[in-house]
């Protein structure tokens, strides 16, 4: 992917805003990712530039930090919790429920661009197991039966 000129003077104003920071680094990629989504390696080669920081130090902390994304995610982010209080209720049955009717696999995006899949460790919504995440809004006591009117719902919004 080349980087159009409008995208790169942006990162570049993006890493000025924070030039003053003593370790400007995470607030700039949580920056870039809002601003474009994702941070593939184009966009990590202008952060390195600018703030002369190494590309391989830049790519460890994406790839470590499960918030940053390499690759574009879905209009849609599914996170399905499967921590312990999750997992033990169901919450593995329902994260195989929402691949196999979006027919992707975890951390991969649904064809239509519409809904990518994450499993997550833990959303601090154990007294609500199993609970899922969409864009933010946190589904309590999912059951099977209830992943696929979950993503007709959204599918409907799409529409709209």
């Amino acid at each position: 992917m080349k980087l159009k000129l409008e995208a790169i003077n942006q990162i570049k104003e993006i890493c000025s805003r924070y030039k003053d920071e003593p370790s400007p680094l995470m607030i700039v990629l949580a920056d870039v990712q809002k601003e474009y989504g994702y941070i593939p390696l184009e966009v990590q080669e202008v952060i390195s530039s600018e703030l002369n920081i190494p590309v391989s130090e830049i790519y460890g902390v994406v790839t470590f930090y499960s918030f940053f994304s390499l690759k574009p995610k879905g209009r849609y982010v599914i996170g399905c919790c499967v921590g312990t209080a999750c997992y033990v209720k169901g919450g593995q049955n329902v994260l195989d429920k929402f691949c196999e009717l979006l027919k992707i696999k975890v951390g991969q995006t649904s064809e239509d661009g519409l809904f990518t899949i994450d499993a997550l460790r833990c959303i601090g919504a154990c007294g609500i197991a199993p609970a899922i995440s969409i864009n933010g809004k946190v589904y309590p006591k999912v059951k099977l039966s209830d992943v696929d009117k979950i993503i007709k719902e959204y599918k409907n919004m799409k529409m709209e």
